[in-house]
């Protein structure tokens, strides 16, 4: 059975996107989407963004509502990448990319880097850490960039990569999520 999530605010505030039915989709529950756009919202306007393992897209659509300039959505899953594709017609929104790939190995090199990266893979796999420093190895974050990591465990600051500095923790029930800054001194 498909479920919905709601947009929680900007421009599509209130309105719904499919969530598949699928074993290893998990959407960010509402509180927790608040409670990270509430850490961005000073860096939100006019960034440049990744939502990697995207799923129902609920973080990179709240981040296009609320006024990023670009969202890249990545799923490995083809259903899920036809369903993004299908809300993005729906919801009207231009300013979006979406493609199938298997994360990290299969990422496209970027036209510019991105400011905010939202992590959230499906948590048996073990791809969260790989993923960070996939993105700084890759060279794909903006000097100055924002990574929401999602887990269902606390991530420590020497699990990160250099230049990575964890500033904000916080747990909802089974969700471990936090908000880390990259800035690489030129």
């Amino acid at each position: 059975m498909q479920g919905t999530i709601r947009i929680i605010a900007g421009k599509w505030r209130g309105r719904k996107l499919k969530v598949l039915d699928q074993t290893d989709l998990r959407p960010t529950p509402d509180r927790v989407r608040e409670t990270l756009f509430n850490w961005l919202n000073p860096m939100i306007e006019g960034a440049y963004c990744l939502d990697l393992f995207a799923g129902s897209g609920a973080l990179g659509f709240e981040a296009l509502s609320r006024g990023a300039a670009f969202v890249v959505m990545v799923d490995q899953s083809p259903q899920v990448v036809q369903s993004l594709e299908a809300s993005c017609k729906q919801f009207g929104a231009e300013n979006v990319l979406v493609y199938q790939a298997k994360a990290p190995e299969q990422l496209r090199t970027s036209q510019q880097p991105f400011d905010i990266v939202f992590l959230d893979p499906p948590y048996q796999d073990n791809l969260l850490l790989p993923c960070c420093f996939y993105l700084e190895k890759a060279g794909l974050l903006a000097d100055l960039a924002y990574i929401y990591l999602e887990a269902d465990h606390p991530i420590e600051q020497n699990e990160l990569p250099n230049h990575w500095q964890l500033i904000k923790s916080k747990q909802a029930g089974q969700v471990v999520f936090h908000l880390v800054k990259r800035e690489k001194l030129t």
